[in-house]
């Protein structure tokens, strides 16, 4: 087959399931049982934001069940964005090719399930990155993260967190912008010396806790996390994008920010949070606003509060009235607390291996939450499946569950692995956001501020010295004796300078403590 043989039809909607049933409603196609295209499964797009679970064990083709969904609902007009956690995903970008390895197994996998129309295709792709280096930077400001989702991050007790919310509410009262980490560095600061003045009002603060959290966000600095917070802050409208008929992917490259899993589930949660705080109310579309994948979910439910986890419930039960579905993907279900789990709607469930107790449970409950289907035992197929091959059930018409049915995932339109260095370079150079993000800006704000007032104290308090000075001078001359006169001259030099040292410690605490010296 040559390219052009392989490229799509231009008149074909590969969203839509290899066999019509009638129905007008918008499908993205999962896959069908080989041989039996009429027992398709597919993703009803209205019930797209109902959310979503893609799970099974490491090697069972997860990363491919997230590729077809993020390609189908693409080509349907909805903006994706993904977590790029092992780096393949970058090639969504890119069109499949005949050249490609895997091509002849694509092709028998594209008619054993009957997708007659199937062909390679590439996605609008824009790339981000945390630290800058493989996309676009994604920024926040510290204020924007708020003293929950911060404490998660810095992994505070209950103490230090009690410390971080006086920091905040006191900044905002007092107008002082929370924009990067100096300007915390520096409000940790003026909160510590001011501590007698604040307990009043907000309650106490202990040296120590304050020390505590400036030592976390040392730590956190030196995983680069100091170059997420800052401005200009990320617009959601660079990401829900549609360009041509399809809509923009956004892939997030993750597999440094794997290193540092509190910033990386932070980061998640956060933006899930800025999609519900921004997007209005739309009720149930007929298709989704965007499709949110989240993956290796279980890094934002390890050892979280349960404040957090509440939020991230609360999160996931609202959004979908903002036309915003979330979709997990981890090993195991069990991953996913109760409440979460309930919340998801579409599961496209891979191999699970029971080799030890917990594997045992997570293989029950996967087996549990589908609609039993008597052609087969569920429990069984789940570790009988083969790669490429899952346990699929979605909402129907009524928004029930389906029967839950053992498919053949259907084959990626995009290039299977990972794009080179040096065409990721050449889409970032070309990208339509291009020079947006790539330049930091660092306005006025607490650190400014701060080091403002402290700079005029020290200014006011050497002024206030060299009067004194002078009427020590002025009174010394009057008594007419030079021998003292000189004497209190030289004990005068030594203290204005011993003086001046002291009233200038307010701001160097501050720049100190900034820079960890």
């Amino acid at each position: 087959m040559t390219d052009a043989e392989a490229a799509p039809n231009s008149d074909a909607d590969m969203s839509k399931g290899p066999v019509s049933n009638g129905d007008t409603d918008e499908r993205l196609f999962i896959g069908a049982p080989g041989g039996a295209p009429e027992k398709s499964q597919d993703l009803l797009l209205r019930f797209g934001n109902r959310h979503g679970l893609i799970a099974g064990a490491t090697g069972t083709g997860k990363t491919v069940s997230l590729q077809i969904l993020a390609e189908g609902f693409s080509r349907a007009g909805v903006p994706v964005f993904m977590a790029d956690v092992k780096g393949d995903l970058s090639g969504v970008a890119k069109a499949g090719s005949h050249e490609h390895k895997l091509h002849d197994k694509l092709i028998s996998r594209a008619e054993s399930i009957g997708l007659s129309d199937y062909g390679y295709e590439d996605f609008p792709v824009v790339f981000w990155d945390l630290f800058g280096e493989q996309g676009h930077p994604i920024r926040a400001t510290v204020s924007d993260l708020g003293p929950l989702m911060l404490a998660r991050m810095l992994d505070l007790n209950e103490v230090q967190e009690g410390v971080l919310n006086v920091v905040f509410r006191a900044a905002q009262d007092d107008a002082l912008p929370l924009i990067d980490l100096k300007d915390l560095r520096s409000m940790l600061v003026n909160v510590a010396d001011k501590a007698a003045g604040y307990q009043t009002e907000y309650g106490n603060v202990s040296a120590a806790s304050v020390g505590a959290i400036q030592r976390r966000l040392l730590v956190l600095e030196n995983q680069g996390a100091d170059k997420f917070f800052g401005e200009p802050a990320l617009r959601l409208s660079d990401m829900i994008h549609i360009q041509g008929a399809q809509g923009r992917v956004n892939v997030l490259a993750a597999d440094r920010l794997m290193n540092s899993p509190r910033l990386y589930a932070t980061f998640l949660f956060w933006m899930m949070s800025k999609l519900f705080d921004e997007l209005p109310e739309v009720g149930d579309p007929d298709k989704p606003v965007m499709a949110f994948f989240f993956d290796e979910a279980h890094l934002l439910f390890d050892d979280a509060p349960k404040a957090l986890i509440d939020q991230v419930e609360r999160v996931a039960r609202l959004i979908r009235s903002k036309g915003v579905g979330v979709y997990f993907i981890t090993q195991n279900p069990i991953d996913v607390p109760d409440t979460v789990l309930g919340q998801l709607g579409n599961r496209v469930q891979h191999a699970l291996r029971a080799y030890t107790p917990r594997d045992r449970k997570a293989l029950k409950a996967a087996a549990e939450t589908f609609r039993e289907n008597p052609g087969f035992d569920t429990g069984e197929a789940i570790t009988a499946l083969g790669v490429g091959e899952a346990l699929v059930s979605t909402l129907e018409d009524k928004g029930a569950p389906s029967m839950v049915e053992r498919v053949l995932v259907r084959p990626p339109a995009s290039q299977i692995g990972p794009l080179t260095e040096i065409e990721r370079a050449g889409l970032i150079d070309r990208s339509p956001i291009a020079g947006v993000y790539d330049q930091t800006i660092d306005r006025v704000s607490a650190f400014e501020k701060l080091k403002e007032k402290a700079d005029h104290a020290a200014e006011m308090a050497a002024r206030e010295l060299e009067a004194e000075e002078r009427r020590k001078a002025e009174g010394g001359s009057q008594s007419g004796s030079s021998g003292g006169s000189r004497g209190d001259g030289l004990t005068n030099t030594f203290l204005k300078s011993a003086l001046r040292s002291l009233a200038s410690r307010a701001g160097t605490r501050i720049v100190r403590a900034i820079f960890g010296r």
